[in-house]
């Protein structure tokens, strides 16, 4: 079966790629150029699509900073050491996850890929209204609904394998997997060598992750 990846270059959506590759998917990866803080990130991507030896890495070019509202696509500062801070945090991009699997779903039904994965999380995450499972939910019905795969085949189906589990236990599943988290990159606001804040959130849950996981963590950061 063939399956479109999103891949952001981190962590999580690298475990997911390593997962839909052991269950015998053949795989096509999408990354976004989105008009993000930086490009580093799509570096990792790059790194990790061949690693992983994909049929076809995409980086598909949307600007999102012409609507700005976000601190990863505007000139606002990134917050740190706010994990678990009330509601959701200024990093929050808008709609977002909503724009990229519509993409991806385009992209899926001109390839035939029956599925499209995602790493989303509910767990340990920042609180994203996008990362939950009644979100993509609702989006299945949007293509259960709306496209020829959905209302002739029943596809493409959103797999999200990550949604209900721990940071910890990602990174052993991907560790099981093999998976060198050294070609990742999570950080919000790295420096300008490319070294982890330590900071922000996406660093912080990172951390926490190889730390309850007890697996060395390969990030390099600033402190």
């Amino acid at each position: 079966m063939r399956a479109v990846v999103l891949l952001s270059g981190g962590l999580d959506s690298a475990t997911v790629l390593a997962i839909a590759r052991s269950e015998g998917r053949e795989c096509l990866a999408l990354s976004f150029v989105y008009g993000q803080r930086h490009e580093i990130e799509l570096r990792a991507a790059e790194r990790v699509a061949a690693a992983m030896d994909v049929l076809q890495h995409v980086i598909y070019p949307i600007d999102l900073r012409l609507f700005g509202g976000s601190a990863l696509t505007s000139d606002i500062d990134v917050p740190k050491d706010a994990v678990g801070a009330a509601g959701i945090p200024i990093t929050y991009v808008p709609a977002r996850n909503t724009v990229f699997l519509a993409i991806a779903l385009a992209f899926a039904e001109t390839h035939d890929a029956a599925e499209i994965w995602l790493g989303v999380n509910a767990v340990d995450y920042s609180g994203y209204p996008d990362c939950r499972p009644e979100f993509i939910a609702a989006f299945q019905d949007v293509i259960n609904r709306g496209t020829r795969s959905g209302v002739e085949h029943g596809e493409s189906r959103i797999v999200t394998p990550l949604i209900e589990l721990t940071k910890a236990d990602i990174i052993r599943r991907g560790v099981a997997l093999g998976v060198d988290y050294a070609m990742t990159h999570s950080c919000y606001d790295p420096d300008s060598q490319g070294r982890a804040c330590g900071h922000c959130d996406s660093c912080l849950i990172r951390k926490t992750g190889f730390e309850d996981a007890g697996v060395p963590d390969p990030t390099v950061y600033v402190t």
